[in-house]
């Protein structure tokens, strides 16, 4: 019995547009090999997509629709796959996150989801204790759409030296990542900066976003060891912004943290 047979379609929403999927591809009487030659895909990853082993991605789910005449189907069933990818606590965030037109993010350990590069949040996530690593990994690019929209958010991206230092899955892969950083900086809406060792202690405590919007107050998310909280308590908001202020004034310019950034991806080993 393969792993697609031993699915349970009520486990997850990445189990049951598994099982669609299946289910419809053999209703149209269309072989596995048939359907991922003319989606485009190897045989190997849609044999892992009908067992619910990897996440499609949207513009995959419109092929599958394509090719089988499911009438938009598997179209629209993706983005619950996307949603639901995210543990409960943490979708509130994302939905303020796609809405927002300032985000200020800090972080000091690793590369803010919005920067990070499949590898690299492939091995973050491989890191923590969730076990749904390719769902989150699919959700967490989807989440970057918002900086290719006709008009992004301005971010603006705090790092602590550690965050460049800290190898994630090795060299290549935090070459790479290291190069997106490089990359983003060139957009006039993203800022980059880096609060160097030299620094000393800062007012980075721990990671922290700030969102601001069109209209309403600010929000403020902090990340903990279970779950992140969400507050639009002013006080706790405008506290926040003071820490972030704080953190720009030792952080390096823009131009010199680029600089801090490319000497870090050419002592990495080839």
């Amino acid at each position: 019995m393969s792993a697609a047979d031993k699915l349970d379609p009520t486990s997850s929403v990445l189990a049951f547009f598994a099982s669609e999927l299946r289910r419809v591809r053999l209703e149209a009487g269309v072989p596995q090999k048939e359907l991922a030659r003319r989606a485009y895909v190897t045989p190997s990853l849609l044999c892992k997509i009908e067992s619910a082993c990897r996440v499609p991605s949207q513009d995959l789910a419109e092929q599958f629709d394509q090719v089988l005449g499911s009438d938009g189907h598997f179209t629209r069933l993706w983005p619950l796959v996307i949603k639901h990818a995210y543990p409960s606590w943490f979708r509130p965030f994302v939905e303020l996150e796609a809405q927002a037109t300032i985000i200020r993010s800090f972080e000091n350990q690793v590369v803010p989801g919005l920067l990070q590069t499949e590898s690299y949040a492939r091995a973050v996530l491989e890191a923590g204790p969730l076990d749904t690593v390719e769902e989150l990994v699919a959700a967490r690019l989807e989440r970057q759409r918002i900086l290719r929209r006709e008009t992004p958010p301005e971010l603006w991206v705090v790092l602590d030296e550690n965050v460049l230092r800290r190898s994630v899955g090795g060299p290549a892969v935090m070459r790479e990542q290291l190069g997106r950083l490089m990359e983003a900086s060139e957009s006039r809406r993203n800022v980059i900066q880096v609060v160097p060792y030299s620094a000393g202690a800062h007012a980075g405590l721990g990671p922290f976003w700030i969102l601001s919007f069109v209209e309403g107050a600010d929000v403020l998310y902090t990340d903990g060891l279970f779950q992140g909280q969400l507050s639009a308590d002013p006080g706790e908001v405008r506290t926040a912004l003071r820490a972030y202020d704080l953190l720009r004034a030792v952080a390096l310019s823009p131009r010199a943290s680029i600089d801090l950034i490319a000497t870090v991806m050419k002592d990495l080993n080839p």
